[in-house]
């Protein structure tokens, strides 16, 4: 059964409305319509409305998701600045494993253990005397 109003007097919004709100198509709602992202009402002919107090909850729900995808481009950004997990971790509250988590989505991480290390095969030479030249 569809939704009833929860108020008479309550506004209900075409579906091209509700696009323009969330900067979408209006197949893309009724596309969400479909996939019960959204619950529409019908009208006597069957066309589509929707209240607007779901769609206050459903764009608050989106600036909560916007919200979390700043935090983590945040994190991602302090990462890549140089500090470690660990330290964007405690910054935003967060555990180790679930940064970690969060900075592989956003950046490529650097390998465990600090900074990058020369192979076992790199030598380094102080000077360009071979050994042999300072014995003799």
């Amino acid at each position: 059964m569809p939704p009833s109003p929860s108020e008479p007097d309550e506004p209900l919004l075409r579906p091209r409305e509700v696009a323009a709100l969330f900067g979408v198509r209006p197949t893309t709602i009724a596309r969400w319509a479909r996939m019960g992202r959204l619950q529409p009402l019908r009208t006597p002919g069957g066309h589509r409305r929707y209240r607007a107090s779901d769609l206050r909850e459903l764009l608050a729900l989106d600036e909560a998701s916007a919200e979390q995808q700043q935090l983590e481009q945040d994190a991602a950004r302090l990462y890549e600045q140089g500090w470690n997990i660990r330290q964007v971790a405690d910054r935003f509250g967060s555990t180790y494993g679930s940064m970690r988590r969060i900075l592989a989505r956003h950046t490529t991480l650097r390998p465990r253990g600090g900074p990058e290390r020369p192979g076992p095969n790199v030598k380094h030479h102080l000077s360009t005397d071979s050994p042999n030249d300072l014995a003799g």
